[in-house]
């Protein structure tokens, strides 16, 4: 654990001592450095404002690799003038855990009142017990709890915690954003690779920023080995050839247009919804090479199953769950065979989203103020309500609704055809859909 006053080096010589990689020794000391996130953080942006005036909510900064997570809590901590306090979540402990928030609570006391930043990486490590012993700390305003993650926090984070913060996407970096962070890399002659003295001609510097895949770190890193590799042989241009040699393997998750792990899973996702086994089967290939995270994967056909499978092919949903299961159990390498069986079997399924329609038809009516008082004879004490199985039918014709509404269209293929058709039988409104 670290408090704010190690985190901000001052630069001078000791930066390019050691071993200190690019990334690290390039971080933006300032918001006025930072690039990317404008959308948060730029000009008259939300959460710049927040910062401007000194304010600074319990958030999740929720985003891909090497966007600037970290250092932007960092920069939030210093621009708001508060006290900051580092945990890994990975290494931590519950004892770890009772103790930042002990030394917040003594910092906020020091400060005049002024709540301290508790900074948690990945904190979608923290099992519900970790979770829950800052939710007190939290909800009291002990401290401003800050994490950073990789993963959905609304998948991971503990619902009762996350209610209490504030969630901001954080995107993928542009090509402008990398080079412009590769170029002032290339400038600095302080923290960065300026005493090299080795040019970088602009194809050469947007083919790195393209195949980094909006990962600053990738970026960064490749720029380091690369324009090393030529100062050390005595070299001062980087030539393409010579770039693309020495760019990591990692290389392979992005093409040269730009891919980035977002597109691909897009174009997986959209394969799978155009019924196509063969593109469906090679995006996920280059999703297995890549080593994207197999949870994100998995979740995604998940996803993929109930919202464009859906009722055409109830079973989708129990083979995408299944693979899920499996591919989380067994990782990587082994995970890619569930994860191709659930693939190929979603993309050769039968399609309908009409569950999904469904659902976003009735919340938006119900957010739209469209608020049914329960009829008498479905309260729990009401009178009137007939029990259906007492029919041979199964069926009574009875009011579910005050007032009906259509909401579900059943499509017209796999077992959703019968669906459809059952409930012609029984509701007027279903026979006359067409």
């Amino acid at each position: 654990m670290s408090d704010a006053g190690e985190l901000f080096p001052s630069g001078g010589e000791g930066d390019r001592g050691g071993e200190r990689p690019l990334a690290d020794r390039m971080r933006p000391r300032t918001l006025a450095e930072y690039v990317g996130q404008r959308h948060l953080v730029g000009p008259g942006a939300p959460l710049r404002r927040l910062v401007d005036q000194g304010i600074l909510p319990s958030c999740i900064l929720y985003g891909p690799p090497g966007v600037g997570k970290t250092t932007l809590v960092r920069l939030l901590a210093e621009g708001t003038r508060r006290g900051l306090f580092e945990i890994n979540a990975v290494s931590a402990r519950v004892g770890d855990l009772r103790e930042l928030v002990e030394r917040a609570r003594r910092r906020k006391q020091a400060d005049g009142g002024r709540g301290a930043v508790a900074f948690v990486d990945e904190i979608y490590h923290f099992n519900k017990i970790q979770q829950n012993a800052l939710l007190p700390a939290v909800e009291g305003g002990d401290l401003i709890l800050v994490g950073t993650t990789t993963e959905n926090p609304y998948f991971e984070i503990n619902k009762t915690l996350l209610s209490r913060m504030v969630v901001f996407d954080l995107k993928p970096l542009d090509e402008a954003d990398l080079r412009e962070i590769l170029r002032r890399a290339l400038d600095d002659r302080e923290r960065g690779l300026g005493t090299l003295e080795v040019a970088v001609p602009d194809e050469v510097l947007g083919a790195l920023a393209r195949g980094a895949g909006g990962d600053a770190r990738q970026a960064l890193l490749r720029l380091e080995v690369a324009v090393s590799s030529v100062a050390v042989g005595g070299g001062k241009v980087l030539t393409p050839e010579a770039g693309a040699a020495l760019l990591p393997r990692g290389a392979l998750r992005f093409d040269r247009a730009g891919d980035d792990h977002y597109a691909i899973i897009s174009a997986l996702i959209k394969s799978i919804r155009g019924s196509d086994p063969d593109a469906a089967i090679y995006w996920l290939a280059r999703l297995v090479a890549s080593g994207e995270d197999v949870r994100f994967v998995a979740r995604r056909l998940v996803i993929s199953a109930a919202e464009d499978v859906g009722l055409a092919d109830p079973q989708a949903l129990v083979v995408a769950t299944a693979a899920a299961e499996a591919a989380d159990f067994t990782g990587w390498p082994e995970a890619r065979i569930p994860l191709a069986e659930a693939t190929l079997y979603l993309a050769a399924a039968p399609k309908s989203n009409s569950a999904y329609g469904a659902i976003g038809a009735a919340v938006r009516a119900v957010e739209g103020g469209n608020l049914q008082p329960v009829p008498e004879h479905l309260r729990p004490s009401g009178s009137g309500y007939r029990y259906p199985h007492d029919d041979p039918r199964h069926w009574v014709p009875q009011a579910y609704m005050d007032r009906t509404e259509r909401f579900y269209f059943p499509g017209v293929l796999g077992e959703e055809r019968g669906m459809g058709q059952r409930l012609a039988r029984f509701w007027r409104r279903f026979a006359d859909q067409n």
